[in-house]
């Protein structure tokens, strides 16, 4: 995001250098191809920005549904380690009781 204002920026700085150059800012010298010009750079900054928006919003998206399986990983995973405690425990009793039968 912070290349895309720097480039924006030097952008702007290369189009206001131009129109210097060839109206010496006079509003008589403005003529329709400047302004058929600014708004075409107003439509492709548009389309760019579009595009990288969806772009990094797409990588946000990705990046949150990552942390969530991530999650829901580590949940399921303490859920199998109290079951394979749960199991352990039970099985010890077991061998205890088979060790000392109570007839």
């Amino acid at each position: 995001m912070k290349s895309l204002s720097i480039t924006g920026l030097i952008l702007l700085a290369v189009s206001a250098l131009l129109f210097y150059l060839t109206t010496d800012f006079t509003v008589e010298k403005i003529t329709m191809s400047h302004i058929m010009g600014m708004m075409a750079g107003v439509g492709i900054g548009l389309i760019i920005g579009g595009m990288v928006g969806y772009v990094s919003k797409g990588s946000a998206m990705k990046a949150d549904q990552k942390k969530k399986e991530f999650k829901q990983l580590q949940k399921d995973k303490e859920e199998l380690e109290k079951q394979a405690a749960e199991i352990a425990k039970r099985q010890a009793e077991l061998e205890e009781q088979n060790k000392n039968p109570q007839i």
